[in-house]
């Protein structure tokens, strides 16, 4: 079994099991697992963010109406199926954050996009691995209060890795 296997065989129980899940009890009575694209090694990227010339603060909206804090951290351009694409990274308190939404959007994945960390590789290298793509909380259940993604982190290509839509919510 691969790592990524692994992973998502944890979080289906945690999911399906943990008192800490987003699901509601109804949810849990009928979750089989989340649905994934199959893992996809050309989209697990090293990438190294052009920084940008004064550090912005941005608010970014959040599903219930509040806003939270986060900095403009660099932008990074990369190529899915010969399309190029640009992704901007945020950080808060020495934390990374990428939401994004793609073209599958509505349809294979949720409406409002998806999210991930990258990891600092140190250096101003990053790994983004969009196999590690997830859905916010507020996917499955409104009492959820999740970032809402700034528009210049919607994109025109497909992401086919990570999470899709959460069928039922």
């Amino acid at each position: 079994m691969s790592e990524l296997t692994d992973f998502r065989l944890e979080k289906d129980q945690f999911f399906g099991q943990d008192p800490q899940s987003p699901l509601t009890r109804e949810q849990k009575r009928n979750f089989t697992g989340l649905a994934y694209f199959p893992e996809n090694p050309t989209l697990r990227l090293e990438v190294s963010p052009k920084s940008f010339p004064k550090p912005e603060k941005i608010q970014m909206q959040t599903s219930t109406g509040d806003v939270q804090t986060y900095t403009r951290y660099g932008s990074f351009k990369f190529t899915v199926d010969g399309e190029e694409a640009e992704l901007t990274i945020y950080e808060d308190r020495g934390s990374y954050f990428l939401p994004f939404v793609d073209s599958l959007a509505g349809q294979e994945t949720y409406p409002a996009g998806r999210y991930l960390e990258p990891e600092s590789l140190g250096k101003d290298l990053f790994l983004v691995d969009f196999n590690l793509a997830y859905n916010p909380y507020c996917a499955y259940n409104d009492m959820w209060s999740c970032p809402i993604t700034p528009f210049d982190n919607h994109i025109k290509v497909p992401i086919r890795a990570g999470e899709k839509n959460f069928p039922g919510h």
